[in-house]
């Protein structure tokens, strides 16, 4: 019996005959080609390969690469099977060349290498030609898709983390994000206050208690009112003849300023107190208000527009704060406004100048329908007229503010004279002692040209509403609840 000299296995009889390979084979099993897995003998295997694949590389389509030792099926992880399970016979493949030099024949291509070295790396060609061949152009496709799958996943992941973040932004900014109302922020910005040495510990409790007791009753504590301001207004323009040819001013008005607890969000419930301040003064209104006698607190005024919301006012708007205010610092703006005192049977409507209406963005029109609105019933010659007329809620977009009146200059130009809730009452109290100069009068005063933003809103009072106008009201203002200005 004769024995491989490669693998160990007995060979059959004509190999002892000398039909086997007088070299080593790749073993007694019968040899296939790499490129197209078709079997063929040792000897054959070039002359087949010469003549079957005049292209390197080229197999038979559709063949599964197989290894050119065992003829197992490798597909594109061949060089790693090769490697792994035949990285000893590659050392065998050597015969003597009569010189005494050794020999190594590629069992791929039977190119006869002098180095083992060499012929490794000359293996490692045929396989790295082979995975080209076996997909190489697919891979790179594959590839590509892949890599562009994952770009799409990442944009659209930072996509996504963009608009959360802007959508929790304007959370905050809108008092939405349910970090509690005007109550947590007193507290915290009173504790931030004693920590920084600018209130005393026993100022902090009389102040928390007074907060505790206003939340309770519903009513505003006073702390950031100034009134008398419009009785000084009226002294003054009296005496002044400068440039002012004639001066329109509101009914009494008292002005309220931010405080701890809605800094930075409570300017309309602040406007929202001035404008009732003057309803309270005049008792056309005492009907109406006959439940509000008092100017009640930003929670209590929360309160009273989730009233108006149940009942029916405004569903759209509701929505947007999901139905509740109270206990949040949301902002809100002259829709909330419109509601609230329609709900209280006060005749207001609210008018939309959606764009400028003059050069350089200003609003014209705007000033000149202030104006009719405090002179259209009060005709007379005098300089100063103290209309009986409430204040106008005006809004613009991140602010708004409250019209108390309106100058005319000696050349025809119009002044607003407005009540800021930012102003606070050392800055207010300056109006009550006001100088010959009129210096003080520059918190109030804006002109044409100082109003710019895209759009303004205003709500104007003007009477009293019946049970039945306030019920075809309410169905109105489910539709539209704004005019707008052309």
């Amino acid at each position: 019996m004769v024995l491989c000299d490669v693998c160990g296995r007995a060979l059959p009889s004509e190999a002892a005959a000398g039909r086997h390979p007088p070299r080593p084979s790749l073993c007694c099993r019968q040899p296939r080609c790499p490129l197209c897995a078709a079997a063929v003998g040792c000897e054959e295997l070039r002359r087949h390969m010469d003549t079957a694949h005049l292209e390197p590389g080229s197999r038979r389509p559709g063949a599964p690469a197989q290894c050119p030792f065992c003829g197992e099926a490798a597909g594109r992880e061949l060089e790693e099977h090769v490697r792994a399970r035949h990285g000893d016979l590659l050392g065998a493949l050597g015969t003597d060349s009569g010189n005494g030099e050794q020999l190594y024949e590629c069992p791929m291509c039977s190119l006869t290498c002098t180095n083992i070295q060499i012929l490794e790396e000359h293996v490692d060609l045929h396989l790295e030609e082979h995975n080209f061949s076996e997909g190489g152009d697919m891979g790179d496709l594959e590839l590509a898709q892949q890599l562009q799958t994952e770009e799409d996943e990442r944009q659209r992941s930072e996509e996504e983390k963009r608009e959360r973040e802007e959508f929790e932004k304007l959370q905050r900014q809108y008092g939405l994000d349910n970090s509690g109302g005007f109550k947590q922020q007193f507290l915290k910005n009173m504790e931030r206050e004693v920590d920084r040495g600018r209130m005393q510990p026993f100022e902090y409790h009389k102040r928390k208690a007074d907060m505790m007791e206003s939340l309770a009753s519903g009513i505003d504590d006073g702390r950031t009112k100034t009134s008398g301001v419009i009785e000084a207004l009226c002294k003054y323009y009296q005496s002044e003849n400068k440039d002012v040819r004639r001066v329109w001013l509101s009914a009494g008005v008292d002005h309220f300023h931010s405080s701890l607890g809605d800094r930075g969000w409570g300017c309309g419930y602040r406007n929202f107190q001035m404008l009732l301040s003057s309803l309270l003064q005049n008792s056309f209104y005492n009907d109406c208000l006959r439940d509000t006698t008092l100017i009640p607190s930003i929670p209590k005024i929360q309160s009273m527009i989730e009233d108006a919301w149940r009942e029916g006012f405004d569903p759209q708007g509701a929505s947007h704060f999901n139905n509740r205010l109270h206990g949040s610092k949301a902002w809100i703006g002259a829709c909330e406004i419109y509601s609230l005192l329609t709900s209280l049977r006060i005749k207001c409507q609210i008018i939309d100048f959606h764009k400028p209406t003059g050069p350089m963005g200003t609003h014209p029109r705007l000033f000149e329908w202030i104006l009719h609105y405090y002179s259209a019933d009060n005709e007379g010659g005098a300089k100063v007229v103290c209309t009986s007329k409430p204040p106008i809620y005006l809004q613009h977009q991140g602010h708004s503010r409250t019209v108390v009146g309106i100058e005319e200059k000696k050349n025809r130009s119009l002044c607003l004279l407005l009540f800021d809730p930012g102003c606070s009452s050392q800055q207010m109290q300056k109006l009550l002692k006001q100088n010959s100069d009129g210096a003080g009068l520059r918190l109030l005063r804006k002109f044409v040209g100082s109003l710019k933003e895209k759009q303004y809103q205003i709500v104007a009072v003007d009477g009293v509403l019946s049970l039945e106008e306030k019920a075809a009201r309410c169905r109105a203002s489910q539709v539209l609840t704004s005019e707008k200005i052309p």
